[in-house]
C-alpha cells in the first residue's frame, strides 16, 4: 500500500543530514549553551534552542492553552522530576514537593496541584519563569533532580514500587541502578541552575553519551514478580506494562531466585498524524544474567546512538531501527560489541498481567504495610471532587513515619505504615474525603482507567484528557457499567503518554474534542491495540469520535460484548475473537451508532 510519506529512514545518519535539533545539541556545549543566562533575563518565555535543550534538564515550555491570543501568549513552565521506579520518596522530600506547589503551581482558578505520570515521575505545572530556579534548586537539596526528565536521553526507569518490600526480586532497586547510570552528565546541571555540588550523588559508572546525546527519548522499564501471600505461588507483575518500553526488561525466576533476565526491545506507543509511524510492544531479545544485564544494557543504547536516525525525528526511536533492521541483526550488533554470546530468548516466557496494587498489602521483607491509593489521573489537589487529596497526602506523610511511591497507573503507595495504624490510617483518608467521587464509591470501571494531562497545559495535544476521563466515567456510570473490571485510556494526542492502545478502549486525541477508537487491548496489557480498520486494511472507522458521542460508542461497545461474550472472557478478549468486521458490522445496524461510523476514512500511512 502507498504512503503519503514512505517509511525511508536514514540510519547511521551522515553530519551533513543530521535535522536542526541534531545540529542544536551538537553546538550547545554539552546542553549548557546559554541555558543560564536565559532562565535569568527578564523574558517570560526562552529561545527555540534552549528549549529544545532544556527539556534533558527537566524542563518543557508551555503556555496557557485556555488563553486565545496568540500574540500574547502566557508562558508556563512544566517541570518533571525523574523518581527511578517511583521512590520512595521520604517526608522531607514531599514536604519540599508540597510546599513548592503551594507556592508556585496555582492555576487560573487559584488552585495549586502536583501530577504524577504514567513513568513515576512528579510533574509541577503552571510555574512561571521566574519560579523554575529556585524549584529546581530545591528539589536537587533534597537529593531529587529534574535530569533526564525530558529531552533525547533515558528516561526515568521505570520499575514495581512495591517490588521493594519483595523477598524475590526488587525491580525498584534495579531500576534507581540502572537510572543512575544513564544519567546525563551533572556538571551542566550544576552549572545552570547553581546547585551546590555537595548536595548531588555521582553515580561511579556512567553510560557515555555522544556530544549530541541520543537520537531520541529512550525509556527502560523493569517488570517484576511477588509471591502469592495466600498459596505461595510466585506471580509476575507487569504494573509498569514493560512491552511498551525501548527495552524491557524481565525477570527469569527458578527455585524461588532471579537467575537470569529476558530483555525485550523495540516497544512504543507514540505515534504521528499524516506520517508512516506505529504503535507497537517490544520484541524477545536475549536472556543475559544478572553480571551480564549492565553492559547488555549499554552496549543496546550504544548501537541506537551510533545507527539510529538523525535526520528523521518521526523515525528516531528505537522500535524503527528494529523494525528495518531485524532483531538477529540487532542482536548481532551488541554481541560483537559485548564480546559475550547472549542467550536465545524464550518466546513463550510470561511476564505477567498488569496489577494496579490498590488496597492493603503486607510488605513480606519487614512486616509493615503498604496502602494503594487510587488517585485520579495522578493529580494531587485540593480542588477535585475526590476529596481534598493534597491536603491529605501532606498530613499522612507528617502523622504517620512512612514513605511514598508512584505506581505506573499514577497511583500512590503509601508504605511502612504500622500494623496498629492499619484502622486510624483509614479513617484520617476518609476524613479527606478519600475513596468518593462526588459522594458515589469508586467504581471498577474508574479505578482501572485514567488519562494524561491533556490541553491545559500541554502544548502537543489536540483535546482534553484529563478533564475528559473523569466525567466519560462518570457517563458510563449512570448507563450501568462501573462495575465493569475493564480499562479506558485517554490522551490529548497521538504520543499516547498514558498508553491507551493497551487498554481495552482507547481514546486518542485526533482534534479539538474528537477522538480516535482504539480496541483489541486488554485490561492486561499483554496486547497491543489498533484504530478499528477493517480487514481489508483500506478503510479506518471511528477516527474522529465527537466528545459528545464517546458515551454512545463505548455503550454500543459494551452492550454487544454482554449481548454475544462467552465463556467469561473479558472485553478484550471478545473484541479480538469478533474482530474489526463484526465490530463496525454491529455499530452500523444500531441506529445510535450509525451515523458515525459512516465517516470513513483512508489508511494512508503505513509501515508495511
Amino acid at each position: 500500500m502507498s504512503s503519503k510519506k514512505p517509511f525511508e529512514p536514514n540510519f547511521k545518519t551522515p553530519p551533513e543530514a543530521f535535522c536542526k535539533e541534531e545540529i542544536n545539541k551538537l553546538n550547545s556545549n554539552g546542553l549548557r549553551d546559554n541555558l543560564h543566562q536565559e532562565f535569568r533575563n527578564d523574558q517570560p518565555d526562552i529561545s527555540w534552542e534552549a528549549e529544545q535543550l532544556a527539556k534533558s534538564h527537566g524542563i518543557y515550555l508551555e503556555f496557557n492553552r485556555a488563553k486565545k491570543d496568540p500574540k500574547n501568549k502566557e508562558w508556563i513552565y512544566m517541570i518533571r522530576v525523574t523518581v527511578p521506579g517511583g521512590g520512595p520518596i521520604n517526608r522531607e522530600q514531599w514536604r519540599t514537593f508540597d510546599e513548592l506547589s503551594k507556592k508556585y503551581t496555582a492555576d487560573p482558578q487559584g488552585h495549586t496541584s502536583l501530577r504524577f505520570t504514567t513513568r513515576q515521575n512528579i510533574q509541577f505545572h503552571w510555574i512561571k519563569k521566574a519560579a523554575v530556579l529556585d524549584v529546581i534548586k530545591s528539589l536537587a537539596e533534597k537529593g531529587m533532580n529534574s535530569l533526564n526528565g525530558c529531552g533525547d536521553n533515558t528516561r526515568n526507569v521505570m520499575g514495581c514500587p512495591l517490588s521493594c518490600f519483595s523477598d524475590i526480586f526488587n525491580a525498584n532497586e534495579w531500576a534507581h541502578r540502572v537510572g543512575d547510570y544513564f544519567q546525563l552528565p551533572l556538571d551542566p546541571f550544576i552549572e545552570i541552575f547553581e546547585i551546590d555540588p555537595n548536595y548531588v550523588r555521582r553515580p561511579g559508572e556512567s553510560f557515555q553519551y555522544g556530544p549530541n546525546i541520543l537520537n531520541r527519548k529512550f525509556k527502560i522499564s523493569f517488570s517484576s514478580v511477588y509471591r502469592d501471600p495466600k498459596t505461595g505461588k510466585i506471580i509476575p507483575d507487569n504494573c509498569v506494562e514493560v512491552l511498551t518500553n525501548d527495552i524491557a526488561i524481565v525477570p527469569i525466576v527458578k527455585k524461588d531466585k532471579v537467575t537470569h533476565f529476558q530483555i525485550y526491545i523495540g516497544g512504543g506507543q507514540g505515534e504521528r498524524n499524516e506520517k508512516a509511524s506505529m504503535a507497537t510492544l517490544a520484541k524477545p531479545f536475549a536472556i543475559v544474567t544478572e553480571v551480564q544485564l549492565l553492559p547488555t544494557l549499554d552496549a543496546i543504547v550504544h548501537i541506537h546512538q551510533e545507527w539510529g536516525d538523525r535526520q528523521n525525528r518521526v523515525w528516531a526511536r528505537l522500535k524503527y531501527l528494529v523494525k528495518k533492521m531485524g532483531i538477529e541483526w540487532y542482536r548481532d550488533q551488541v554481541t560483537a560489541r559485548l564480546g559475550f554470546p547472549l542467550g536465545k530468548p524464550n518466546h513463550d516466557h510470561d511476564y505477567g498481567d498488569r496489577h494496579l496494587h490498590l488496597g492493603w498489602h503486607e510488605q513480606p521483607s519487614n512486616g509493615l504495610l503498604t496502602y494503594g491509593a487510587f488517585i485520579e489521573n495522578g493529580r494531587i489537589t485540593d480542588a477535585s471532587p475526590n476529596g481534598k487529596l493534597q491536603s491529605m497526602v501532606r498530613d499522612l506523610m507528617e502523622k504517620y513515619p512512612i514513605q511514598l511511591m508512584i505506581t505506573p497507573n499514577q497511583d500512590i503507595l503509601f508504605t511502612n505504615i504500622p500494623s496498629n495504624s492499619k484502622t486510624a490510617f483509614e479513617a484520617d483518608m476518609k476524613n479527606y474525603g478519600y475513596g468518593l467521587r462526588n459522594g458515589k464509591i469508586y467504581s471498577n470501571l474508574r479505578l482501572h482507567s485514567g488519562a494524561c494531562v491533556g490541553r491545559d497545559t500541554c502544548r502537543l495535544t489536540y483535546t482534553d484528557s484529563e478533564k475528559f476521563e473523569p466525567v466519560l466515567i462518570d457517563q458510563l456510570e449512570k448507563m450501568g457499567w462501573g462495575d465493569l473490571r475493564e480499562s479506558i485510556g485517554i490522551t490529548g494526542c497521538e504520543r499516547q503518554c498514558f498508553r491507551p492502545a493497551t487498554k481495552t478502549i482507547g481514546l486518542v486525541g485526533s482534534g479539538l474534542n474528537r477522538y480516535q477508537l482504539k480496541l483489541f487491548g486488554d485490561e492486561t496489557a499483554r496486547y497491543q491495540g489498533t484504530p478499528l480498520t477493517s480487514t481489508d486494511g483500506e478503510k479506518i472507522y471511528l477516527r474522529s469520535i465527537p466528545r459528545e458521542h464517546v458515551a454512545t460508542v463505548i455503550d454500543a461497545l459494551f452492550k454487544f460484548y454482554k449481548q454475544s461474550s462467552k465463556n467469561g472472557e473479558s472485553l478484550g478478549a471478545f473484541n479480538r475473537r469478533m474482530g474489526p468486521d463484526k465490530i463496525i458490522q454491529y455499530l452500523k445496524d444500531i441506529p445510535a451508532t450509525a451515523s458515525l461510523v459512516e465517516k470513513i476514512f483512508g489508511t494512508e500511512c503505513v509501515i508495511e
